[in-house]
Formats: C-alpha cells, sequence, structure tokens
C-alpha cells in the first residue's frame, strides 16, 4: 500500500460506523468524534508520515465520522509527558519508543538489544510482525493501562561523532546522548563511551555547547533535528534498527464498537508496509540532503570485521537486560530470537 491508497468501506458500514462513534471515546463536537495521536518526532518525520496516513484513513473509512488531530514532538511535552497523558486517557493514540517505555515496561527493552537483529530490513519486519513476538510482549501493555497496536521499525540507528569511530578504542570517553533507557546507558558504556541521557529536544544545543561529543538516532531525525551541523561523522554500524511502538489506551480500545475496533486494526495493518517504504525512501533522501547540504560531512560504513568488535561488546548486555527483566525478560528475548531465527529462512 502506498500513500494515495484509498479502501473504502461498503456504504452500510460506513453509516454504521458514523452512528457508533460517538459513544467510542475522544472529544465529541458538532462536528464528529476527534481522537488525539502524539507523536515523538518532528513534523515531516517518519512518524508524522505514519500519523497522517493514519489520520487521512480513519477519517475516510469513518465516512469523516472520526477525525484524528496529530500533535508532533513538543507540543505537549517530552516523550514521557505523552506516555503518561496516553494513560490517563488525554490521548488516545501515541508514539512510544522502547528506549522510554522500556523504563516502565523493563522486557520491552529487549528490542534496544545491540547487534541481535540481523543487518536486513525486510528479515527484521519479518521478525517483528511474528505472532511468537507479539504473544510475548502484548500483555504487557495493559497493567499501565495501554495496547500495543504494532512495532515499527524506522530505520538503522546511526551514530553522529565529531571524530571518526571505527572501533571501541575509537568511542572511549566520548560523552553519547542516548535516550534514558537504562541498558542503552549500559549499552554504550561497554562500548567505552560516556553515555549520558537526556530530552530529544535539548540534543542539538548540547552538541553546539561541547556538551557532549556524539548522539545516536536514525538519518531522518539526525537531518530533520539538524545534528549533522554540529557533528563531523555519520558513522553506519547498523547497531540496532530504530523501533518505536505505536500504542492505544487501553480503556479506550475496549471500549470501541467491534465494527470501528476492526476498522482501527485494518488500518494499523496497512500502515505496515506503507512505512517500510516510506522510512526507507525518507532515509536514504535524507543522506542526501546533509551531503548536499554539509559536504564536509564524512559517512563512515564499518566493516564487518569493525562491527564484530562492537558486537562482542554487546553480548554480556543480554545478562544485564536479564537481570532487569526477569523471566518475564526471558520469554520475551527467546520469542525474538526464535522469530528471527525462522525470519532467516
Amino acid at each position: 500500500m502506498n500513500a494515495t491508497s484509498h479502501v473504502h468501506l461498503p456504504t452500510l458500514a460506513a453509516l454504521l460506523l458514523s452512528i457508533l462513534v460517538a459513544s467510542c471515546g475522544g472529544d465529541s463536537t458538532g462536528g464528529g468524534t476527534q481522537w488525539r495521536l502524539a507523536i515523538e518526532e518532528a513534523p515531516g518525520s517518519v512518524q508524522d508520515a505514519y500519523a497522517q496516513e493514519f489520520a487521512r484513513l480513519v477519517a475516510e473509512r469513518t465516512d469523516g465520522a472520526v477525525s484524528v488531530t496529530v500533535y508532533p514532538y513538543g507540543a505537549l511535552g517530552t516523550s514521557d509527558d505523552i506516555t503518561e497523558q496516553l494513560r490517563m486517557g488525554g490521548l488516545q493514540f501515541a508514539m512510544s519508543s522502547p528506549g522510554h517505555l522500556g523504563k516502565s515496561i523493563p522486557e520491552l527493552q529487549a528490542l534496544l538489544l545491540h547487534f541481535l537483529f540481523t543487518d536486513d530490513e525486510a528479515t527484521n519486519r519479518a521478525a517483528l510482525a511474528d505472532p511468537e513476538i507479539r504473544a510475548a510482549v502484548e500483555p504487557l501493555f495493559p497493567p499501565l493501562g495501554l495496547e500495543l497496536m504494532s512495532i515499527l521499525p524506522e530505520g538503522w540507528m546511526v551514530w553522529t561523532t565529531k571524530q571518526p569511530v571505527r572501533g571501541p578504542e575509537d568511542f572511549a570517553g566520548i560523552k553519547t546522548r542516548t535516550m534514558t533507557s537504562p541498558l542503552l546507558l549500559a549499552t554504550y558504556d561497554a562500548f567505552g563511551a560516556n553515555p549520558q541521557a537526556m530530552p530529544y529536544g535539548e540534543v542539538y544545543s548540547a552538541l553546539q555547547l561541547d556538551m557532549i561529543d556524539a548522539q545516536v538516532n536514525p538519518l531522518f531525525a539526525i537531518e530533520e533535528m539538524s545534528f549533522y551541523e554540529v557533528t563531523d561523522y555519520l558513522v553506519r554500524a547498523k547497531p540496532a534498527p530504530f523501533l518505536t511502538t505505536f500504542l492505544s489506551n487501553h480503556d479506550f480500545l475496549a471500549g470501541l464498537a467491534p465494527e470501528l475496533r476492526a476498522t482501527v486494526d485494518g488500518i494499523v495493518a496497512d500502515l505496515e508496509p506503507f512505512l517500510a517504504e516510506h522510512q526507507r525512501s525518507v532515509n536514504e533522501e535524507r543522506l542526501a540532503e546533509m551531503l548536499a547540504a554539509k559536504p564536509s560531512l564524512t559517512v563512515i560504513e564499518l566493516e564487518p570485521a569493525e562491527r564484530e568488535a562492537f558486537r562482542e561488546l554487546a553480548q554480556p548486555l543480554r545478562d544485564v537486560y536479564l537481570e532487569r527483566a526477569g523471566q518475564g525478560g526471558q520469554e520475551v528475548l527467546d520469542a525474538l530470537e526464535s522469530a528471527i531465527e525462522r525470519a532467516r529462512g
């Protein structure tokens, strides 16, 4: 499916939906029901493209009875603020990355383990869509008032640095911003860096003022937040895909009429291939834009042997993960590793 595809409900179903939505959560006005969706990224980002397409399809498939308002990062606070508002019912949907959500759901930090996934995006997408993964992680969300709708890859994590990095020795002492996940902090500590957790919106100024020396994000985010302006190297090590989760408020979703819930589920399923193609093209385009804007920017592609040095350092982090996530974490990790092996074929 692409951004211009249209899938129409039969007219009768659309009419039924328009009657049902008034009692199905969100804000009701004279113009219909409004749902609120918050993302962790800026307008024009990969998450924004997903959210805008979700909003378009909701309006289309409910015959305009439901509209979705999208809030970009910063409009409603930090990532932690967004998740809390979703839990409390102030939002109906939100994006939340495991790097932040893992503080509340430690088992989910399995998705942050570096050098666990393959270096092939299609294989990794197939693994994440494996029913065993969904069965392992879905029950973790309702106790927090949340429901998992989808796990979405947004491209490879890339290191932007002020000096070249080809091996762990090059990371020694480098102040590197990560998300607030304890596992990510431990990972970059194992790589020899000096990891620093800070809000996304503070990273540019921290790089500019030499408060940090490096940061970790997918290419599209590096471009849209202009991190490349205040660093000199893009290091493509493929340590992990950048993943986010698309979530709903538990009570809201449980209260939807069956027909409307089926419509939402269908849209979410259709958007997975849409996002896979979109993120690939956007990340390629953003890399080209950065190189055009800053010709001195150097791209470093790690060789297999160089990646292996980091992979070896990452292996003990599984024990760190299991110490925090316990038996439930072991079950999620086992399911993830099995799914990856099945996806390899």
